[in-house]
């Protein structure tokens, strides 16, 4: 079914989207093995976009599962991008995104679940900071995804979490926005890593006055297009329409952006003959920017396009986010 926007001529061909997504595997050219380390990453967001448009078993959820569990790494106790890939937060995030979505009480982690715990709750430094691997990487990224995976694992913690939420407190700049570390720029991708680990934490207290946080946020809106960018000056892109308006969902401000142009911002990004969705008008398609395109619309309407509703905080359906067992501060 074609979904029109009110006030624009692009119609949402879910369908063509659909075939995008499912026939993204059989596409391996030589950028497809360039990309070997984001293919769990690039599975969650496939499965991210077709949940949320209520088409799940266009995938075969034994094929998927099977693979997700390949991509364990005994050694680290984490999941790789891709298997026989070393662990990381990025990846063990998306795997249990994925699972949680087709088994609620991640049954199929078996014993594999207390080395996951470990693994993460080991990569977390002494001022509350995660790094992403043993490799050292450090970026509030990584402390709203081992929250997140902890969270859906039910293992937050005191120990965890407080110091977690102290580094990401230090990230806040004088613009009201969030960057990587203390001290680095504020960005729209950050402030949602930021303030979802402080919803997972159950911490948004913190932001004494959020106002100045929600005017820098609502200011990402590039008029006349209406779509979102991540920091000033900068062109439009898809993505943000997830980045952005999920952090004003968090915040209960989506009404400081102009959510119509936005939305026609989002339409006018699809391959209306070949489905999936781009970072710009008559860019190429990816399945990056399809996933937070269609959530980027859930959170605009749901109700419009038949869609499920999405978690801000999760980006995972809220009829699945419902059951996790919310930290209490």
């Amino acid at each position: 079914m074609e979904v029109t926007s009110d006030t624009d001529v692009f119609p949402f061909v879910r369908e063509k989207h659909i075939n995008f997504i499912i026939e993204q595997d059989s596409h391996r050219s030589f950028e497809y093995w360039l990309t070997e380390h984001l293919r769990l990453n690039g599975l969650y967001w496939g499965i991210t976009a077709l949940v949320t448009m209520d088409t799940l078993d266009s995938l075969p959820k034994e094929e998927v599962m099977d693979f997700v569990i390949k991509c364990w790494d005994s050694k680290s106790g984490g999941f790789g991008a891709f298997p026989k890939h070393d662990g990381h937060l990025l990846s063990t995030l998306s795997a249990l995104q994925i699972l949680r979505i087709y088994d609620d009480e991640l049954n199929i982690l078996g014993n594999r679940r207390a080395q996951l715990i470990s693994f993460i709750k080991n990569l977390q430094l002494k001022d509350g900071s995660f790094q992403g691997d043993r490799f050292g990487e450090v970026d509030t990224r990584f402390v709203y995804v081992s929250l997140s995976a902890l969270s859906i694992l039910g293992e937050l913690t005191p120990e965890i979490v407080n110091p977690a939420v102290e580094f990401i407190m230090k990230c806040q700049n004088f613009d009201g926005g969030f960057g990587m570390v203390p001290g680095a720029e504020s960005h729209a991708a950050q402030v949602f890593t930021c303030l979802g680990a402080l919803a997972v934490a159950d911490s948004l207290h913190l932001l004494e006055n959020d106002t100045k946080l929600s005017n820098w946020l609502s200011e990402r809106q590039v008029l006349p297009t209406g779509g979102l960018n991540g920091r000033p000056e900068k062109l439009p892109d898809v993505c943000y329409s997830w980045w952005v308006l999920s952090s004003l969902s968090i915040l209960k401000k989506t009404h400081w952006v102009d959510l119509s142009k936005l939305e026609n911002f989002v339409l006018s990004c699809q391959d209306l003959i070949n489905g999936g969705i781009s970072d710009r008008p008559d860019n190429q398609t990816d399945i990056y920017h399809t996933c937070f395109g269609i959530t980027g619309l859930s959170l605009i309407n749901h109700e419009k396009y038949n869609f499920k509703p999405v978690d801000p905080i999760y980006c995972m359906p809220s009829e699945v986010t419902k059951h996790f067992k919310k930290w209490k501060n």
